[in-house]
């Protein structure tokens, strides 16, 4: 059998892209910045809205854990994805988008009735992005999804922080955990947004039982996490939850910590466009050097510059071309030696 670097299990959602202005976000009191969970006709009435303002400027399969896994496929790994789609137009699109990019999923001839789920991330002026997101039949994903003989070859399991607002997600979320320590997987987990360690803690806690390989967040979800701003004293209360800890730190680069040593990397200056998928590049990146046995150094700065393209570019994705040129760029600096 053919091995596999990671699996991922997370939320399957199409991400259709609009620019929008910050009057527009406060006219329809729309909080900036974080993602919330919406109806599906509240959802179809916003996009109305946003339709009569301008075109669609991107569509992709996309999702957390989705997105950091385009990033780490096409870099040259090898991903499984653990998900749920319905049988509907979104739905075949979503594992089309997923197999170009060589992802391979558990939903082969799955045929579940329902709709897809989908995100509107709004992106403002300053770059910042804004998700709306009615989960659909993601929001049932379950124990039935996952793949265990995929679990136990991988590498790596890599959990979506978004998943803990179902109940039965949290269920696999378990099983998924039960599957990777059994059969010696590490297990990796994003907080993926403020929002989910400020409102669903206990979900969060959940995940992080026990311990993990590796955890992500962004500079407030540590914050939020541990109750402190300073970053490293953040960091040294998390590596109680993890071996690795990845803490982003926007424009700023990043901070990594192993428990032996700790490892500051610093930003990429670009012209910031969209926000929307720069944390998910870079933990995909990030997981792409774990798998290669990079050092800490030559990982964080391969994800950092990841991030820093995605960024600079309109979308939670790069092109294949130019992801393998940045990896060709970076093997010349002195952390890959």
């Amino acid at each position: 059998m053919e091995p596999i670097d990671i699996v991922g299990i997370g939320n399957a959602l199409v991400d259709q892209e609009f620019e929008v202005t910050d009057e527009f976000l406060q006219q329809h009191q729309i909080e900036k910045g974080m993602m919330t969970l919406i109806e599906d006709e509240d959802q179809e009435r916003l996009i109305k809205l946003l339709a009569q303002r301008g075109e669609l400027k991107k569509q992709s399969g996309g999702g957390s854990a989705a997105n950091s896994l385009v990033g780490f496929a096409q870099f040259g790994g090898k991903a499984f994805y653990c998900c749920k789609v319905a049988d509907d137009h979104a739905g075949k699109f979503y594992c089309e988008d997923l197999e170009q990019v060589g992802i391979t999923t558990n939903t082969g001839s799955q045929k579940h009735e329902g709709k897809t789920g989908r995100c509107l991330v709004m992106v403002t002026p300053d770059a910042e992005r804004t998700m709306r997101t009615y989960l659909g039949i993601t929001a049932d994903l379950s124990v039935d999804e996952l793949d265990e003989d995929a679990i136990a070859r991988a590498q790596y399991l890599y959990i979506e922080g978004y998943l803990v607002t179902s109940m039965v997600a949290r269920e696999a979320i378990v099983r998924a955990k039960e599957i990777a320590r059994a059969n010696g997987t590490k297990i990796a987990v994003t907080c993926s947004d403020p929002a989910m360690v400020k409102y669903f803690r206990d979900g969060i806690d959940l995940i992080l039982d026990g311990g993990v390989d590796v955890l992500f967040c962004n500079e407030e979800e540590a914050g939020i996490l541990t109750g402190t701003t300073d970053v490293q004293e953040a960091l040294q209360q998390l590596q109680q939850h993890a071996d690795l800890v990845a803490i982003t730190l926007g424009k700023n680069g990043a901070l990594l910590g192993d428990g032996e040593r700790q490892v500051v990397i610093p930003g990429v200056k670009v012209k910031a466009v969209d926000t929307n998928g720069a944390g998910d590049m870079f933990a995909g990146a990030m997981m792409y050097g774990l798998t290669r046995n990079y050092s800490l150094a030559a990982c964080g700065l391969l994800a950092s510059h990841a991030a820093a393209e995605v960024v600079s570019n309109f979308g939670p994705r790069l092109s294949l071309d130019r992801q393998q040129q940045l990896l060709i760029r970076l093997q010349h600096e002195p952390e890959f030696s």
